[in-house]
């Protein structure tokens, strides 16, 4: 078999379609990684310094904020000196690399919605158990599991996509996604194809799938009990529109590589980049402000940085 010889260096040429107004997106970008940064760094602040907030369910929201703080931070600076310097060249290391933590962090998008969901089944289904199950010893088996999927598939895929042979360097993205780059390989990628699709089900799908059984069982438990709690419901439904919105960004930009349609380049590259950077922006003010107890502790802490800056300033 004759060898081919592989691309090292790659340009990311996403949006290239919009010509000389390619670079006005780097204010809407900009805009959305400084709210993505601010929002979860508050979040986080104030679940760590307020030791009323220790408990389960806040630890989580802590986690995802402290998720959704470092996922922009892998490919969103890159972005937007593309956008404004037209820096577009990356090497293939630095590409896997920018792959594999982009994925894998993004995959935690979707399974800290299955932890919030198993702790709101035990808080809601069986509350006097709830804080026997939720201790941490005993949480560990829903944690462990899933982490351990993650790590593994994202590892392996991208490990997979390494040791392509590639034809063609120019790749219509602004960051390196897994479909992205496979599809400038040269050869048969069917297998990658197919370790990128089961991931795709592996994880979001059967992350969705298994959120949409707990909350089954959640309403069931609430509509036979007595007392319906308002306040239980509303925590719910919050988390099912979250990842209800999610799966739907998630499978359209998955998909749209390995489903033959006429979606413009630069929508399916929109999508891709919405699904990873939309959620930073908007899971810290939907859980900040969702939850009553977090959200006092935001005002009370923004009340207190803007005396702080005020008596400062006199």
């Amino acid at each position: 078999m004759q060898n081919v010889s592989s691309h090292q260096q790659f340009i990311l040429n996403g949006f290239e379609e919009l010509g000389e107004l390619r670079p006005v997106l780097f204010i809407p970008f900009f805009l959305m990684f400084i709210v993505a940064l601010l929002a979860n760094t508050l979040l986080l602040y104030v679940v760590i310094s307020q030791r009323s907030l220790h408990q389960p369910m806040s630890i989580l929201i802590a986690g995802m904020a402290l998720l959704e703080l470092c996922l922009p931070v892998f490919f969103v600076p890159n972005m937007l000196l593309s956008f404004l310097f037209d820096w577009k060249g990356i090497t293939l290391i630095g590409c896997l690399v920018q792959m594999h933590f982009i994925h894998f962090f993004g995959a935690f998008q979707s399974t800290f919605l299955v932890w919030m969901a198993v702790d709101r089944y035990f808080a809601i289904c069986t509350p006097l158990y709830y804080h026997e199950v939720m201790a941490l010893e005993r949480f560990l088996k829903f944690i462990i599991p899933l982490a351990v999927r993650n790590m593994l598939l994202i590892t392996l895929f991208v490990g997979l996509t390494g040791k392509l042979s590639f034809c063609r360097n120019v790749m219509n993205h602004c960051f390196c996604e897994h479909m992205a780059l496979v599809e400038m390989a040269c050869g048969s990628t069917t297998i990658s194809n197919l370790l990128g699709l089961i991931a795709v089900f592996l994880i979001p799908v059967f992350d969705f799938l298994f959120v949409t059984v707990s909350y089954i069982l959640i309403f069931s438990s609430i509509w036979r009990s007595s007392s319906t709690s308002a306040k239980a419901l509303h925590t719910c439904m919050t988390h099912v529109m979250v990842i209800t919105l999610t799966l739907t960004v998630a499978l359209t930009a998955f998909l749209s590589y390995r489903i033959k349609n006429g979606l413009p380049v630069s929508v399916r590259v929109f999508f891709s980049t919405m699904y990873l950077l939309l959620p930073s922006c908007f899971n810290p003010i939907i859980y900040g402000i969702g939850t009553a107890e977090i959200r006092q502790h935001i005002l009370k802490t923004l009340a207190r940085w803007t005396h702080s800056v005020q008596t400062q300033a006199k």
